[in-house]
């Protein structure tokens, strides 16, 4: 980790110093006699977890609240079982209420569920594989990342697995679980204190059934992302209770104290151009015709180029299925013959704006500091994995890790995002309160 003891002075100086210049110099002198020395810190220091949980003491002290002081954040690239040990020094004395970890597939996904069990047995331990990994803004790989959540944000956590969820998926298990757990239905749960993460197997081609189901038993928003496998396409897994599972979901209840929000960020702006799916094959997210013509050839047509030139364009000029004036991407993955294979289903008769792209910096760094008015205690980000591809090519990862400084956080890069249904090539997050 880098650059987050140095946030954390900032914030214990900020925080007693209220905009007066000389208490901003006396808590750096107070810092100095602790044995901190602030002007030894840069935004890229290495962490030492130690000191982050002195820190935090140290803060208690000073009558300062840290902003995460109950939401620890921690990553490694080190070998089984010895991550999961740094995970845990690096969580220090805290006991954890939820956990959630999030992993390359070059960790065993068993191994690490069972030791993340182990390591916090009073924990709700959820997490999955990823394409990429994020943590306090910085993208990874080959690393494991973990957020710990303890009970001044929590008040009440449980999990559920859903299994099979290739050929046939019913929540009502899942649901009944939550319910028993609760005590109550969970169609009845507050919606401004309750709120659901789902992580579901990247493979599976289940995300849209398995969104709906949700959606036609409760008003809670569940939020969260399809797992991945380092861009390999063989297999992923989502892990709870100390077991992995492939062809399954993971759902996680969560009861906060101090409510949360939720972020959908995409960078893309319709283009005033639409098309009909007018043939689909639904199960293959396969568009055969738009507009009572050859996929391919239709796309083509509305950005006014030639066919054989359309597959250059799906990265930049995805299509939006429109709600409210705001687009739920469906990223184009491939041509196969005249026809288009989407990274998510397509309807019969659905109507989508052809979309094109926009500052995807700017854009997600717009949607932050709209929500920095609030106290932001932390956040997970369920970022598709071709918005992380677009900023590695664009050289601009530290930008886009900039706009998350101070917030502790982590995320990972997915398969396909959920949000009310499955997305892609966007930003779905989970602010806490």
């Amino acid at each position: 980790m880098a650059g987050q003891t140095k946030r954390l002075i900032d914030v214990i100086v900020a925080q007693r110093a209220k905009g007066n210049p000389t208490i901003a110099l006396t808590t750096k002198a107070k810092l100095v006699l602790k044995g901190v020395n602030p002007n030894s810190f840069s935004d890229t220091s290495p962490d030492d977890p130690a000191l982050l949980v002195r820190l935090k003491s140290i803060a208690a002290d000073l009558g300062v609240r840290l902003p995460g002081m109950s939401i620890t954040t921690a990553q490694s690239t080190k070998p089984l079982p010895y991550a999961v040990a740094d995970l845990k020094q690096q969580c220090g004395d805290s006991k954890p209420r939820v956990v959630i970890v999030f992993s390359s597939a070059k960790y065993d996904s068993l191994a690490l569920s069972q030791q993340m069990q182990q390591a916090f047995p009073e924990a709700c331990v959820a997490g999955c594989s990823t394409a990429g990994e994020i943590v306090c803004g910085r993208m990874l790989k080959e690393s494991v990342v973990a957020l710990f959540l303890d009970e001044d944000i929590v008040e009440d956590a449980a999990s559920a697995v859903i299994e099979g969820i290739c050929w046939e998926t019913c929540v009502q298990g899942a649901f009944s679980k939550f319910e028993q757990h609760f005590k109550a239905p969970v169609s009845s749960l507050d919606l401004h204190k309750h709120v659901g993460i789902v992580l579901v197997d990247g493979l599976s081609g289940a995300e849209e059934r398995l969104m709906e189901k949700i959606g036609d038993g409760t008003d809670v928003f569940f939020i969260g992302g399809s797992a991945g496998d380092d861009l390999q396409f063989r297999s992923t897994h989502v892990l709870a209770d100390g077991k992995s599972y492939t062809d399954a979901a993971v759902l996680v209840l969560l009861r906060l104290k101090r409510g949360f929000e939720i972020v959908k960020s995409q960078s893309f702006k319709p283009t005033g151009r639409t098309l009909v799916a007018t043939k689909v094959d639904e199960g293959l997210r396969k568009v055969i015709e738009f507009n009572h013509r050859p996929a391919l050839d239709a796309y083509a047509e509305t950005l006014n180029i030639a066919a054989d030139q359309a597959a250059s364009q799906f990265f930049h000029h995805p299509l939006g299925l429109m709600i409210e004036g705001e687009p739920f991407v469906r990223s184009p993955q491939r041509v196969e013959d005249r026809s288009i294979r989407f990274y998510c289903r397509i309807k019969q008769d659905m109507e989508l704006a052809v979309l094109e792209t926009t500052d995807i910096v700017a854009d997600t760094r717009a949607a932050i500091d709209a929500r920095r008015a609030g106290d932001i205690q932390g956040l997970i980000e369920f970022q598709c994995c071709l918005r992380t591809q677009q900023l590695r090519d664009e050289n601009r990862c530290d930008q886009y890790g900039a706009i998350f400084s101070g917030i502790p956080m982590v995320g990972f890069s997915t398969y396909g995002e959920a949000y009310l249904g499955h997305i892609n090539q966007s930003s779905t997050m989970l602010i806490f309160r």
